[in-house]
């Protein structure tokens, strides 16, 4: 195993950091005393403590010079500042992952001041219950054992694909930004249940366990989602009657555009401020 005996910090203690600590954990890949974490919070680095038994305290470079593998979870407005913080630490022997939304690797490159083995990822927030879906994008200058290492860590949390770096912003706009469109057509679909008479809890709980059978039926068959459409379509039935007035309102373009749109604000937000 690529992570065996390896030392995985945790540059930034929030959620994702989270997540990714407990899948690693629950997976057995790295046990906690080979993990750690940094956070600016006190009450933060108290509760990673306390709840997964491992090191966590506001020292960034401690944390690099202690660590094999380093992943770089703060928010794209502060990673120029941490990493330029840490760059006196690290070496030639560290792996640096960075989550950080639309910061290239060349862009953690020129931070850093100096060369080194950078991996580019873009999870999503159902990581948080072990079903995200990351994209890793390798840099220069790889060893071997890097681009397992990084699939090893993300796998623990859902599921990943490995492509150029170019295509991370399209990545952005799909699979990072999905979520929050998967919520509203949520959101939206026990509307219309408590329009047509249903109470909220039972609309919201009919809702989102059908989103979440029909993506588990999609992923688990290979599927293609045009056929699940046709299946539940029956000739002059209800479905086919539903999705007409979906084909109405600009369901499937309005969604794409979104895809879009967040595609083009993220290679914005890599731009840094105009």
């Amino acid at each position: 195993m690529s992570l065996k005996g390896k030392r995985v910090g945790f540059l930034g203690g929030g959620n994702m950091g989270e997540a990714l600590i407990r899948g690693l954990l629950g997976a057995g890949l790295v046990p906690a005393e080979l993990l750690a974490a940094t956070d600016v919070r006190a009450e933060r680095t108290a509760q990673l403590t306390r709840q997964f038994a491992i090191t966590a305290h506001a020292d960034n470079p401690r944390l690099v010079r202690e660590a094999d593998v380093i992943i770089v979870a703060v928010k794209p407005q502060v990673i120029t500042a941490v990493l330029a913080e840490v760059a006196p630490a690290v070496t030639a022997r560290h792996l640096l992952i960075s989550i950080a939304a639309g910061v290239s690797t060349a862009t953690i490159r020129a931070a850093l001041g100096k060369d080194a083995r950078i991996i580019r990822v873009m999870p999503n927030t159902p990581a948080l219950v072990l079903q995200g879906a990351a994209a890793i994008a390798r840099g220069c200058g790889l060893q071997p054992d890097d681009l397992p290492t990084a699939q090893a860590i993300f796998g623990a949390v859902g599921r990943v694909v490995v492509l150029d770096e170019d295509l991370m912003d399209a990545v952005t706009g799909l699979s990072g930004s999905g979520p929050g469109y998967v919520a509203i057509v949520i959101e939206a679909l026990a509307d219309g249940g408590v329009r047509m008479g249903l109470d909220r809890a039972t609309a919201t709980t009919l809702a989102t366990q059908t989103v979440l059978g029909a993506a588990q039926l999609l992923a688990e068959t290979g599927m293609h989602p045009g056929a699940l459409k046709d299946m539940v379509s029956s000739p002059g039935g209800t479905t086919i009657a539903g999705i007409s007035a979906l084909e109405e309102g600009g369901l499937r373009s309005t969604l794409i555009r979104a895809v879009e749109r967040a595609t083009q604000r993220s290679r914005e937000l890599g731009r840094g401020p105009a």
